[in-house]
C-alpha cells in the first residue's frame, strides 16, 4: 500500500512519514522535531566539458592552422564559432562551469588573435 501527499500528491511508500518530493508529513498531526533539507552542489558532467575543450580548441585555433598553410585566406574569419562555446558555458548559473568559460574564452581569444596576425601578415 502506499501513501498519497496532500500536497504534491506524490505517491509514496507506505512506511514513509514525510512525502518524499515535498517533504510534507503524511500521518495526521505527525509534526518532524527538527528538519534540514540539504541540497546537495550539482554534478558537472566532466566527459561534456573535455568535449568543451576539444569543440573550442578546434574552432579556434583551426582558423590558425589553415591561415598558416594557406596565407592570405578568408577562412580564418572561421575562427570566430570558438567563441560561442565559451560564452554559452560563462551564462550557466553554476561557477564551476563560469569558469571553465573563462578558460575556454581566453583559449579563443588567443587563437583568434594569432589567425588574424597570419592572415594579415
Amino acid at each position: 500500500m502506499t501513501r498519497i501527499c496532500s500536497n504534491c500528491e506524490y505517491e509514496n511508500q507506505d512506511d514513509y512519514r514525510f512525502c518524499a518530493k515535498c517533504g510534507t508529513p503524511l500521518l495526521e498531526g505527525f509534526q518532524p522535531a527538527n528538519v534540514q533539507v540539504i541540497k546537495g552542489e550539482p554534478r558537472i558532467n566532466k566527459k561534456a566539458i573535455l568535449i568543451s575543450y576539444i569543440i573550442t580548441i578546434f574552432l579556434s585555433w583551426g582558423g590558425f592552422i589553415i591561415s598558416m598553410f594557406s596565407k592570405h585566406s578568408p577562412v580564418g574569419i572561421l575562427t570566430f564559432f570558438g567563441f560561442f562555446l565559451p560564452f554559452y558555458l560563462i551564462q550557466a548559473p553554476i561557477n564551476a562551469i563560469k569558469k571553465h568559460g573563462y578558460i575556454q574564452l581566453i583559449i579563443s581569444l588567443i587563437g583568434v588573435s594569432l589567425s588574424f596576425y597570419v592572415m594579415l601578415h
